[in-house]
């Protein structure tokens, strides 16, 4: 309901993002003990990173959104701290068999180090608003402007959080998609540049949380089938390099 409430609000401010539709006022559901709301369909064209146009419309909306979210504070999502997005992933791979017993000791050996970093990193002092959560490019949808969908993520942390997905490429292309991106985000919102340290970390945060998201659903008969290389060698040793690809980063 908290989701439902931020989406609404930003409808209201007339922002375009995806919001459940609302029946006699609510928007939560039950049929035959199954909650569940409905949105409408909505389509677009893929939003071009690349495109700095796109990225400055972007930047706007973000502003606006970031806006609203820090005019309230969630009480129930979560938030985006190194607890539930390290530690608890850390210990939930270690509790279960998805590693092959060869490369578990090589794994939350730079895993260890790496979780070390990024606490010393995320105790920077900066303001924790309500944010989308998951604004990758993916989560924008291009209808004659941006359509920001998947709210099912938004949480509290810091606004770079919305921001640093959406660079790519080489690191000076990446300065100039920040440049622009923050050109139009702060027009309505101010941006404290000490977040940009916290880049790294959140990366390095996102990539464990996703491993450990696949394992919490490896029961579910639908993942072994979609995300068949999960439990294999091959994934695994990926997943160290790019710890330690991550880790030099973050150094």
């Amino acid at each position: 309901l908290e989701e439902h409430d931020f989406a609404a609000r930003l409808n209201e401010a007339e922002i375009p993002v995806a919001a459940p539709l609302s029946f006699a006022g609510e928007t939560l559901l039950e049929h035959q003990g199954y909650p569940f709301a409905i949105w409408q369909s909505v389509g677009g064209r893929q939003f071009e990173v690349d495109n700095l146009d796109q990225l400055e419309w972007v930047g706007r909306y973000l502003g606006r959104i970031h806006q609203i979210g820090a005019s309230r504070s969630f009480h129930h999502r979560v938030r985006l701290d190194v607890e539930s997005m390290l530690h608890e992933p850390r210990e939930l791979l270690a509790s279960g068999e998805w590693l092959p017993r060869g490369l578990a000791k090589q794994f939350f050996g730079v895993l260890d180090e790496l979780i070390k970093h990024v606490c010393d990193a995320m105790t920077l002092d900066v303001a924790q608003i309500s944010l989308h959560g998951d604004c990758h490019p993916g989560n924008i949808l291009w209808r004659d402007g941006p359509m920001f969908v998947d709210l099912d993520d938004c949480r509290t942390g810091p606004a770079i959080q919305d921001l640093w997905m959406m660079l790519s490429g080489e690191r000076h292309e990446q300065l100039i998609q920040l440049d622009t991106l923050l050109a139009g985000y702060e027009e309505f919102m101010e941006f404290d540049p000490r977040e940009l340290a916290l880049i790294e970390p959140l990366r390095a945060m996102r990539i464990v949380h996703y491993m450990a998201w696949l394992a919490r659903r490896w029961d579910d008969p639908a993942f072994p089938r979609h995300f068949p290389w999960f439990n294999t060698d091959h994934y695994w040793r990926q997943q160290i390099a790019t710890l330690h690809d991550q880790l030099a980063a973050l150094k």
